[in-house]
């Protein structure tokens, strides 16, 4: 999965795939900050 997500990204330049990427390569059970951090800027923008 991580492997896919990053190819995607690569030729893409989409974000979402880049945070799929972050959160497989994160532990499990933990969200990787600048995950984290992204979605708590899109809550705050509406």
């Amino acid at each position: 999965m991580r492997d896919f997500s990053w190819k995607v990204f690569a030729m893409t330049g989409d974000v979402e795939s880049y945070l799929l990427y972050t959160e497989a390569c994160a532990p499990t059970g933990q969200e990787s900050d600048t995950a984290g951090e992204v979605i708590e800027d899109e809550e705050a923008e509406g």
